[in-house]
């Protein structure tokens, strides 16, 4: 595995290593979209498209298998038809680094980063997360308007300063309203992780204006925009917060949840990305 976290390790030419054994293993010269698989969407690009190509994430430059419950640890590339009925590919990020892991930020943005090197112009990310509203309940999905970063900490290493504006795409989330108008729109905190947060921290991500709270997504949208990818974020709730929720928090209930709302995340994801890439 290349070592990320070396001085020495240029990131992007390690995206680029990643992004060639990828396309060369599909057959294809590029990929059009990526989408980022969290926890409870494992098995959220099942009405997509037909998989051309598989690999395990411990065999691509720069990837590491995923040893969290809820990601496949694997990397797809799915052929699939837009709405004009243009044939399509898309790179499906099923292993995904936590900052938690303890392998730096590099790590962290790396797939977004395989995405763009990939030639994709859109990048898809998902999450399982926690609700501050109790009328969001386990198993329903929220597109992000925005994010609070908490992690103190960013992927864009020297003065390269990157505007933030809109980094949520407009144009997907209408997209997402017109495919389906009863979905909410929420801003994602992102907290280091791995422990959940206290209820004293979700009052205060509540304070600040958050409406979700997880641990990933922010930091990968940023370095998406950095490469200059278009961002379009989906979270499924999959507990209420910590002192909102009236039980103890499982990562065994956010798995449940996402295979619970199955039957809605595959259709619901696979519609809203033919209608943006086409």
């Amino acid at each position: 595995m290349d070592d990320l976290s070396a001085p020495q390790t240029d990131p992007l030419d390690v995206a680029e290593r990643a992004a060639r054994m990828l396309t060369e293993a599909a057959g294809v010269a590029h990929i059009d979209v990526a989408l980022q698989l969290g926890s409870g969407w494992a098995n959220a690009h099942a009405h997509l498209g037909e998989t051309v190509a598989e690999v395990s994430a411990g065999e691509v430059p720069g990837f590491i298998s995923s040893p969290i419950a809820g990601h496949s640890g694997t990397l797809s590339v799915i052929r699939f038809h837009d709405d004009a009925n243009a044939t399509r590919h898309a790179l499906i990020l099923g292993a995904r680094t936590h900052l938690y892991e303890g392998y730096g930020v590099r790590a962290v943005v790396h797939g977004v980063r395989t995405a763009a090197a990939a030639g994709v112009g859109l990048v898809v990310l998902t999450n399982g997360c926690g609700s501050l509203h109790r009328e969001w309940e386990p198993g329903t999905p929220v597109v992000i308007s925005d994010h609070i970063n908490l992690t103190a900490t960013s992927p864009v290493e020297g003065a390269r300063f990157v505007d933030l504006t809109d980094l949520y795409s407009p144009r997907v989330r209408d997209i997402a309203q017109q495919f389906d108008p009863s979905l909410n729109e929420g801003v994602y905190v992102q907290f280091r992780g791995p422990h959940y947060e206290t209820p004293a921290e979700v009052q205060m991500a509540k304070t600040l204006g958050g409406d979700l709270v997880g641990m990933s997504t922010a930091i990968e949208a940023i370095a998406a925009r950095q490469a200059g990818v278009e961002v379009f974020g989906v979270s499924l709730v999959t507990n209420l917060a910590a002192g909102i929720s009236p039980v103890a928090l499982s990562h065994d209930d956010v798995v449940a949840a996402g295979v619970t709302a199955q039957e809605r995340l595959s259709p619901l994801l696979s519609g809203i990305v033919r209608r943006a890439v086409s």
